[in-house]
């Protein structure tokens, strides 16, 4: 029994997921075979290696990035995998790119199970009536569906798909390589107490306004006898870097602010070990997979309450606080709140810790588990 998981492009956590999928997965005899459709984009750039997994992950475009190969290019190299492999089961990340519907299409002409992995929720955007019923009609293609949470679940029974083919578990990273034990030890990288964001430099991620909320944040401590505003460290890069070092420079923030640029996960995790907060301010995420890695390194966390991962990490007052990212001043408070003793920084990080080993590659493996399950019990007609 052969079972396919499509990604298009495998980083740290797809390769976490899948590891402990193979694993579960061998005790019942089946087969995981994983496909990329590259080994790099211009999005995302990470570097991993995918060989030695003890499980196959195929990379169908290797030298040169997605972004520069033609939709038809990809969708031509996954139907042809998928004649080669003939996997009796495919797990899809995705609706939305053409060669993920391509990876449908074979699916429905080969009559072969297709879950469906994503990460949508009904207020990712805007929606309109027409397009939610095409979506609805897509949806309902899929065999089953294996979901990050709560709102995305909601959203694909909203589409139509039978609340019972749903599963929850596909929003998790490796939580043990950011766990405290292991990585205090690592050097720190600034001396004084700091905030933490991590974030692509692109404008949904909200960072001139987390930007002003830290100057306004500063401002208010400088007023306090024997106060110092703690620091801010932002890692990534991106598209809106030149305004965001010109903003820095305007505010007079240039000794606060850290830009480190961006990191593969090794280089992340002295940030992760020796932060006293992270914040994630997203106007616009379907989940936000670097609050679970702030949790797991037992960080108290601040997180926008538009992320599709609030509902399910957040516990208000327990594992951190939720924002409204266009309330900038709800978020210089929060930061004031966090730094001058106002809450027990240690005890809602140990709490945070705890809640999201919930959300393990376990979780994964567990959940598509179910869904290979449940399409194949549906498959044979029981």
């Amino acid at each position: 029994m052969k079972i396919g998981i499509l990604f298009i492009n495998f980083g740290p956590y797809h390769i976490a997921r899948i590891r402990r999928f193979h694993d579960h997965a061998r005790q019942k005899n089946f087969q995981v075979v994983g496909i990329e459709l590259a080994r790099s984009t211009q999005e995302y750039l990470w570097k991993n290696d995918i060989l030695d997994l003890g499980f196959p992950i195929i990379p169908l475009i290797q030298n040169q990035p997605i972004e520069t190969v033609s939709w038809v290019k990809q969708s031509q190299l996954l139907y042809q995998y998928l004649q080669h492999l003939q996997p009796d089961v495919l797990a899809i990340a995705g609706y939305s790119p053409p060669a993920m519907l391509a990876a449908l299409a074979w699916c429905r002409w080969h009559r072969r199970p297709a879950i469906l992995m994503t990460e949508s929720k009904e207020d990712d955007a805007p929606r309109s009536p027409w397009t939610e019923r095409l979506k609805g009609w897509l949806i309902r293609q899929y065999q089953a569906g294996l979901v990050g949470g709560q709102p995305q679940l909601c959203y694909l029974e909203k589409l139509g798909m039978a609340p019972g083919a749903i599963f929850t578990g596909y929003d998790v990273v490796d939580n043990g390589v950011f766990h405290p034990e292991q990585i205090r030890k690592e050097p720190r990288p600034i001396p004084q107490s700091y905030f933490l964001a991590i974030n692509r430099f692109i404008p949904k991620k909200n960072l001139i306004v987390l930007i002003e909320a830290y100057a306004d944040y500063c401002q208010a401590t400088n007023g306090q006898a024997g106060d110092l505003p703690w620091h801010f460290v932002l890692c990534g890069d991106g598209e809106l870097r030149p305004v965001i070092e010109a903003l820095i420079g305007q505010l007079g923030l240039g000794d606060l602010i850290h830009l480190p640029g961006f990191l593969q996960q090794d280089q992340l995790l002295p940030y992760f070990a020796h932060a006293s907060c992270f914040i994630h301010a997203s106007t616009q995420e379907q989940w936000g997979l670097v609050v679970n890695e702030a949790m797991a390194a037992g960080l108290p966390v601040l997180v926008s309450n538009r992320c599709g991962c609030f509902e399910d990490l957040i516990l208000e007052g327990v594992t951190g606080f939720g924002f409204d990212p266009d309330n900038k001043q709800q978020l210089t408070n929060l930061m004031l709140k966090m730094s001058h003793g106002q809450v027990d920084l240690e005890q809602i990080g140990q709490s945070a810790l705890m809640h999201i080993q919930k959300f393990s590659p376990d979780t994964f493996a567990q959940g598509l588990l179910q869904a290979v399950d449940y399409v194949l019990l549906r498959q044979s007609g029981q």
